[in-house]
């Protein structure tokens, strides 16, 4: 008789176990979407990808739960055509914007007076009205839209309300954050309510303020951090752990190197970044315990990835790639390989990593598939749904990808565009026409260039490349006739004797024990009278 009462106890709370697990993995027909997109993080600035210098709990976490794409790309080295390909699903050839919105194009390039040999492309100055965005879609479709953060797609007139977005906090047509990552912002899209607070903190806690007021309406929110871009602040207790991680990893006599055209950086080792990168960890962390507290948790896909590669060089030089070549505004890995999370809560798949090369062109369709809305293909031309990837362990088929950036980096990268095909990459440069050639899974990190040992595949590649950037009718940069090869040697020199030196005493002074920016660091201290 006990035996009988405990087959049924046991079947019972078997049965309602069983039910409750296939509640949990049951997919909502219109499930919650969060987008996370860090400005010029790095592919090697998180935990989970290899840093041993910065710290980022919150972040690696939620890797530990998600799809991890090993082979994820941005839409473009820089920020503003890499956020219009998140936004609309094309290639930057195929939306026009090709370069960060405020660059100088042409005869206005010489008053950079870097002496460059070409005169870069014009470009589309605002996310076309034409386009659907992908908020848009999702708004259509009985979505609640919010944004919160940096844009960069056009001014007034072209701001995220323009595109889709119910609520916009934050976004403007600024590229960085005007008032540093302390209020008061300096920002018409960001009210100031308390001196000293951290702006991605405050980014996080609007984002879970709308999560919170919308728990019953399937909402779409876009939490784009202006960090880690510069200026690079942070405040004095996160510096000193950093400086002193610095330290007891042993600091190294130098920290940069001669890159083609600038330095660049070889070490984690920036205790004002480490800080940045911390608070951006801390203000994700926010947001997750959020959706978590809300019951949200378990009907909410998370995104999580960045617009472009870290800075090694130009603007602060903030961080290394290493051993990815290159970093934001170069050709190589370093500037367009990004951290690319996908968590589906309720997915059963066992596959933790995928190889496949994605783009951020694919967010658009895999995200319109989840919500069960009808994919747009004349609107995402160049992304494809990674839904079938996964959820049914479907490789897609080879497919070629595109970038174009017929523009100078300032960070020293060079009027080029590419062609990833398979294992192949293809680096076209517009200076000299001249090609390289990579297989990455032979050479992830780009050591050797086989163009020559491989003419008729860098010839095939070549062909192809030029032939769709033809199809969508892309825009070339142009001799300069004015260049003068003297003053650029000049211009050379000085980056080498000057600059290069300059560098490593910013960066030895960063670690020195009695560094200080300035009284408030940043305004991250505030006086009370």
């Amino acid at each position: 008789m006990m035996n009988l009462r405990y087959f049924l106890i046991l079947s019972t709370s078997l049965f309602f176990s069983c039910k409750e697990k296939n509640k949990e993995v049951e997919a909502p027909i219109k499930p919650n979407i969060l987008f996370v997109l860090v400005d010029d993080l790095g592919i090697k600035d998180l935990g989970f990808t290899g840093s041993t210098y910065y710290e980022t709990p919150n972040i690696d976490n939620l890797a530990s739960k998600s799809t991890i794409f090993t082979q994820g790309y941005a839409g473009s080295r820089v920020c503003s055509p890499s956020r219009a390909t998140l936004m609309t699903g094309k290639f930057t050839a195929r939306h026009g914007i090709t370069d960060w919105i405020g660059a100088k194009t042409g005869e206005d390039w010489r008053d950079t007076k870097r002496q460059d040999k070409m005169m870069p492309a014009n470009y589309v100055w605002s996310l076309p009205k034409e386009d659907t965005t992908i908020a848009e879609s999702m708004k259509a479709n009985g979505y609640k839209t919010f944004f919160a953060g940096k844009w960069h797609l056009g001014e007034e007139g072209s701001y995220p309300e323009d595109h889709g977005f119910d609520i916009n906090i934050g976004g403007f047509e600024s590229g960085s954050p005007r008032g540093g990552y302390f209020s008061p912002f300096k920002n018409p899209k960001l009210e100031n309510k308390q001196d000293g607070e951290n702006l991605s903190m405050r980014l996080a806690k609007e984002t879970s303020n709308f999560i919170n007021q919308n728990k019953e309406t399937p909402f779409f929110a876009f939490l784009s951090f202006y960090a880690v871009h510069g200026p690079i602040q942070t405040n004095q207790q996160k510096w000193e752990k950093y400086r002193d991680k610095a330290e007891n990893q042993g600091i190294q006599e130098n920290g940069f190197k001669m890159e083609r055209k600038l330095p660049i950086r070889q070490i984690q080792d920036n205790p004002i970044y480490g800080g940045l990168v911390e608070s951006m960890d801390d203000a994700v962390g926010i947001v997750l315990n959020q959706l978590k507290e809300s019951g949200l948790d378990k009907n909410t896909i998370v995104i999580f990835t960045s617009d472009n590669g870290g800075v090694s060089s130009g603007d602060n030089f903030s961080t290394s790639n290493l051993p990815f070549k290159g970093g934001k505004g170069y050709q190589w890995e370093g500037g367009i390989r990004e951290p690319y999370l996908i968590y589906i809560p309720w997915s059963t798949s066992k596959q933790k990593t995928i190889e496949y090369p994605v783009t951020g062109a694919d967010f658009y369709p895999t995200l319109l598939d989840y919500a069960n809305i009808n994919l747009i293909p004349n609107q995402h031309q160049d992304g494809i749904s990674l839904k079938p990837i996964l959820e049914a362990n479907q490789t897609p088929k080879e497919r070629p990808l595109y970038w174009h950036y017929p523009h100078y980096g300032n960070q020293g990268g060079d009027p080029s565009s590419i062609i990833r095909k398979g294992d192949w990459k293809l680096i076209h440069y517009y200076e000299d026409d001249s090609n390289e050639l990579y297989n990455l899974k032979n050479d992830p990190y780009e050591q050797q260039n086989i163009a020559t040992q491989n003419q008729e595949t860098t010839t095939e590649l070549y062909t192809q490349l030029k032939n769709w950037l033809v199809s969508v009718d892309a825009k070339y940069p142009e001799k300069d006739p004015e260049f003068d090869s003297e003053k650029r040697a000049n211009y050379e020199k000085m980056i080498r004797e000057k600059r290069f030196v300059n560098l490593e005493k910013e960066r030895k002074k960063m670690l020195s024990k009695d560094f200080s920016p300035n009284k408030d660091w940043w305004g991250s201290k505030v006086t009370k009278e």
